[in-house]
């Protein structure tokens, strides 16, 4: 006996399905997040994938508040790190070519995390170990993606 199966078009975007195509990961200077820049661009080098550097830069109103110069400081981290990356794109071009985008944001970690997964369909997302004692108390933000349960999460000690 033979089973038919009715075959369905796809509708719309499907999560992985042919290996990641886009991989999101989250940077901001810290040694972890460096390393685990460093794992998801070999990553999309093997996967032949998108890879989405995210900076999110933090709002911090007390700080804005008491006069602190917030902003300025943030972008200039912004800076810093599209520097790096592209030092690191030109030191690698011809013995590693990865396709990569830099995208950054204001706001707290998790949800610009969050947001550029959705807005560029993420089909996996890579972040650092929490460098910060207070996270084991209150939740890191790579625990709050893996709770989200909306892609595979890698975190990279």
């Amino acid at each position: 006996m033979t089973e038919q199966h009715e075959r369905r078009p796809s509708q719309g975007f499907e999560r992985g399905t042919d290996g990641p195509k886009v991989i999101v990961v989250g940077v901001d200077g810290s040694d972890s997040s460096l390393r685990a820049a460093a794992y998801a661009a070999g990553l999309a080098r093997r996967q032949r994938a998108l890879l989405a550097i995210v900076y999110v830069q933090p709002v911090m109103a007390a700080g804005a508040a008491m006069g602190a110069p917030v902003a300025e400081t943030t972008e200039s981290i912004a800076e810093d790190l599209m520097a790096m990356v592209r030092s690191e794109t030109e030191r690698l071009k011809g013995i590693f070519d990865i396709r990569w985008e830099f995208h950054t944001f204001r706001g707290d970690p998790y949800t610009g995390l969050v947001t550029a997964a959705d807005d560029l369909k993420a089909d996996a997302v890579v972040v650092g170990a929490s460098e910060q004692a207070g996270h084991r108390i209150v939740g890191s933000v790579a625990v709050r993606l893996v709770k989200a349960g909306r892609w595979p999460v890698t975190v990279v000690p």
